[in-house]
């Protein structure tokens, strides 16, 4: 696994609470808009959205590919940091 963002590192360290959906790695102010407009606005949701899906970080990713489009670099770093804190945190 390559090294992580300071994005990914300062987002997995700590609880999420009500973090901004622009906070999770891989999600730049694009990304974040394509989120916004579908209900995404808080870092949480995603989560949800995440848990939805069984936890399933393929399906996840097929879930942003699909809705979200997003892609290559960005679509891994979100997956992986939710992933990630998904893992620290509960």
């Amino acid at each position: 696994m390559s090294s992580t963002s300071q994005k990914h590192a300062n987002f997995v360290a700590e609880p999420m609470g009500e973090k901004e959906v622009n906070e999770v790695a891989g999600i730049g102010p694009t990304y974040a808009k394509r989120l916004q407009e579908k209900g995404f606005e808080k870092a949480y949701q995603l989560l949800a959205q995440y848990l939805l899906l069984a936890k399933d970080e393929e399906m996840f990713k097929e879930w942003l590919k699909d809705e979200i489009e997003m892609k290559g670099k960005h679509l891994n770093d979100c997956s992986n940091c939710i992933t990630e804190w998904s893992r620290a945190f509960m």
